[in-house]
């Protein structure tokens, strides 16, 4: 004999185990609880730029307000000088983890981003490395493999971002590499490209609420595979600047390779990113392997394809080899 249906009632909440969320019930459909806020700040999401070279090292952090264009402008400073780390961010806080100056570093920085002013110390990477990829959501700061004292390593950490404290292992991913670039939504997190000695376009992707080994996704295009870098919205994500002007994109849900997006203003890598989910920001970088950089950040419209339009430069340094993807609205926070 079976059972008659179970009827559900209307504000019924239940905890879905694919997307690791906390859903309600409309009487009708289940929907999303958003359990934060994302509106912006001062009239749009902020994006923050840390650390880098011209080639000297720099502890500066910069800010852009992500909606609109413009020169960036001071924010405060890292603890120290260092270039070539990996960062995250939730809506509340921004994470500066690794780098070089030149010794590789373990420790992690952060700040929030609703204020200006210096950093502080969060704690230590399990590794003392840098050219590591960032990944984050609302909770979690993930950062995979990288250059350490003793070699290139495979290793992925995470720390709680709303906590202190130091980086546990999450997993590994499955090549030794470095340079790679990170993109996440509010389930996955994207690890595109990377060197080893030689350009890597592989694109892998972790499950950002659980720990494990990374697990394949698809390959980027030859051009846009190392020294790059990438962005989000919660649906899609976008990788360039590695030397070249290309930008590709993939969309998170689906596997597979990447596709054709548009150009950057000019051929440059060694950059950084951040975005708001509408909008994207490549900044810095240089034109060429070797010392010269630029101060040029240009933009795209994250969920249309083309070239990327100038937004503006960096208020005093020319820089280079930045950390990057940290913003108060990236594609990871839903």
């Amino acid at each position: 004999m079976s059972l008659p249906p179970v009827e559900i009632p209307l504000g019924a909440m239940r905890f879905n185990s694919d997307s690791q969320k906390l859903e309600y019930f409309n009487g009708e459909t289940w929907f999303q609880v958003h359990t934060f806020s994302t509106a912006p700040l001062d009239g749009g999401h902020r994006g923050l730029f840390a650390g880098g070279g011209t080639p000297s090292y720099l502890n500066a952090i910069d800010y852009i307000t992500i909606s609109t264009a413009g020169n960036s402008q001071d924010f405060g400073d890292l603890t120290h000088a260092v270039m070539c780390g990996g960062s995250g961010s939730s809506n509340v806080r921004g994470l500066f983890a690794g780098g070089g100056n030149p010794d590789r570093k373990n420790e992690i920085d952060y700040v929030t981003i609703s204020q200006l002013g210096n950093a502080v110390d969060f704690g230590d990477l399990t590794v003392n490395r840098s050219q590591a990829a960032g990944n984050s959501t609302q909770t979690r700061f993930v950062l995979a493999t990288g250059s350490s004292p003793g070699g290139i390593v495979n290793t992925i950490d995470y720390v709680t971002i709303a906590s202190t404290g130091n980086a546990v292992d999450f997993g590994d991913v499955s090549q030794v590499l470095e340079w790679p670039a990170g993109a996440t939504s509010p389930t996955r997190g994207l690890i595109g490209g990377g060197v080893n000695p030689s350009a890597i376009n592989n694109i892998e992707f972790i499950t950002m609420a659980t720990t494990g080994n990374s697990q394949d996704f698809g390959d980027m295009s030859q051009t846009g595979s190392w020294l790059g870098g990438g962005l989000s919205s919660p649906v899609r994500a976008v990788f360039g600047g590695s030397y070249d002007t290309v930008i590709e994109y993939v969309t998170f849900t689906t596997l597979g390779n990447t596709t054709d997006f548009g150009d950057l203003t000019d051929d440059r890598g060694d950059l950084a990113t951040s975005s708001d989910s509408v909008r994207g920001v490549f900044a810095g970088g240089r034109s060429a392997p070797g010392p010269a950089g630029v101060n040029t950040m240009d933009y795209i419209q994250i969920m249309s394809q083309g070239n990327a339009i100038d937004f503006g430069d960096f208020h005093a340094s020319v820089k280079i080899t930045l950390f990057g993807s940290v913003s108060s609205g990236h594609g990871g926070l839903g």
